[in-house]
């Protein structure tokens, strides 16, 4: 690692000649800055805030700091949850929060171009009337459009649409030394070179600073509805998995859920969830263009749930009924937080007729270690997110156990064939845990790519191979 330089008097003049009124020091840059939304992993003030307004801000200050060894940091909303966006070796942090315009809706080509602050929750009213959609759905709707991509994000709808990495079609980049770079653009396809706009996608700024992106649009369905199918055991739950999805159904979404984490929810939103009889739920949801045409599978559905041990076929047709469910499933992570001093959190990904052995397993390591773990997750796609819970531990054996627990549990999804992150990314927090699953000769290819987009290693130091 290059050692950097600190924030001087000087720069901070200079940053605020560039950028007047959007350059905060000192007491003046709120804690918010120092952390993401997972807090065990630390606090790391940046020595400088720099709010841009534009890719000429970003250029500049990015060549500026190049030539003075300054490391930035990027961030958007702040809503990570592995330490992508804090500040670990000082430096700046240049924030994309004021880079919130849609850019373009591109009705022909069915395109959107935004700037990267633009919110994933305020995104859809650019759409509205249009007939398009932008189906990535992560759970975190305050995130933003260039924080997804820069983490390549998920979501409940990954099953049917894919990940954010499926609909991004064109980037603006600006490299470490301030230059301005186009990837991609509105095409749909291409076989031209290597694809450089796939190695930005989920590099978590660590290669360039994102400052417009082009997503791909498709049409809305005109009518969804889902399916909550109750079961008293969790193998059955998560074993139905793979015949939902080869019953040719085509869900748009496939989550589990178990009782004790909907109970959070139910005490965090203060609503009662529409059923509390089973200990393991199926939730699908499935789209289409009128009611009519999901009955076949909706029929479909009930009997094979039916058949393979689920109590019941709730379905939830009415945006009542649909948001006392899907409200309920959006809390889990914020209800689980809520119930703990604090926690870990494990983002694994393993094929999917692993499931149930990797959550039988996962139940063991917490039995064994005398913690508290909670998961959910995106059965569709074998994403989990498991979150071991504090509670009253002492701070000495807290440590000890959560360090204990996510090495089990990482070394669970390696022997079965998984990977450290879904959708999520590695950040700061994970990086060992990266380095064990993938080796060190993908390590080092990684830090290869590293060094080519970014000689001095200014960008988002320390995190993924940093």
């Amino acid at each position: 690692m290059n050692a950097f330089n600190r924030v001087t008097e000087a720069d901070l003049d200079y940053f605020r000649a560039l950028l007047p009124g959007r350059v905060f020091s000192g007491e003046e840059i709120s804690t918010d800055y120092d952390h993401d939304e997972m807090t065990e992993y630390g606090h790391f003030m940046p020595e400088a805030v720099l709010q841009a307004l534009s890719t000429e801000d970003v250029s500049r200050v990015l060549q500026y700091c190049n030539e003075h060894l300054i490391p930035v940091t990027p961030r958007g909303a702040g809503t990570g949850l592995c330490g992508g966006c804090v500040a670990i070796h000082g430096g700046v942090v240049l924030s994309t929060e004021k880079m919130k315009k849609v850019l373009e809706v591109d009705t022909r080509n069915m395109t959107a171009t935004v700037e990267p602050g633009v919110l994933l929750m305020e995104f859809p009213k650019a759409l509205e009337g249009t007939g398009l959609f932008y189906p990535p759905d992560p759970g975190e709707k305050t995130a933003t459009m260039g924080g997804n991509a820069m983490t390549n994000a998920g979501g409940m709808r990954a099953v049917r649409y894919g990940v954010t990495r499926d609909y991004v079609l064109g980037m603006e980049v600006v490299l470490a030394d301030g230059t301005v770079v186009q990837l991609g653009g509105k095409t749909v396809k291409t076989s031209s070179g290597y694809s450089l706009i796939d190695l930005m996608i989920g590099s978590e700024g660590t290669l360039g600073f994102l400052t417009k992106l082009t997503v791909k649009l498709v049409p809305e369905p005109k009518v969804n509805l889902s399916l909550l199918m109750p079961f008293d055991d969790l193998d059955a739950c998560i074993g139905a998995v793979p015949q939902v999805l080869s019953c040719g159904c085509d869900p748009t979404a496939v989550e589990f859920m178990e009782r004790e984490v909907i109970s959070c929810a139910e005490t965090y939103l203060g609503k009662q969830f529409p059923d509390m009889s089973a200990n393991a739920y199926l939730l699908v949801r499935l789209d289409g263009p009128s009611a009519g045409a999901l009955q076949p599978a909706v029929d479909t559905l009930t009997d094979l749930a039916l058949s393979i041990g689920a109590k019941d076929v709730l379905l939830a047709d009415t945006d009542e009924r649909k948001e006392s469910i899907w409200n309920a499933r959006g809390a889990f992570l914020e209800a689980i937080k809520g119930s703990t001093s604090t926690m870990d959190e494990c983002d694994v990904v393993v094929p999917r007729d692993v499931i149930p052995a990797f959550v039988n397993r996962m139940v063991e390591i917490g039995r064994r270690a005398g913690v508290r773990i909670r998961s959910f997750g995106h059965a569709g796609d074998g994403n989990l997110h498991i979150y071991v819970c504090r509670d009253d531990l002492p701070e000495a054996e807290w440590k000890q156990k959560v360090s204990q627990v996510m090495n089990e549990l990482y070394g669970a999804a390696r022997e079965m064939r998984g990977e450290v992150s879904g959708e999520h990314g590695i950040g700061h927090a994970k990086k060992a845990f990266l380095r064990q699953s993938v080796g060190d000769t993908q390590m080092r290819l990684m830090a290869g790519i590293k060094a080519a987009f970014d000689p001095k290693g200014i960008l988002n130091p320390g995190k993924i191979v940093g």
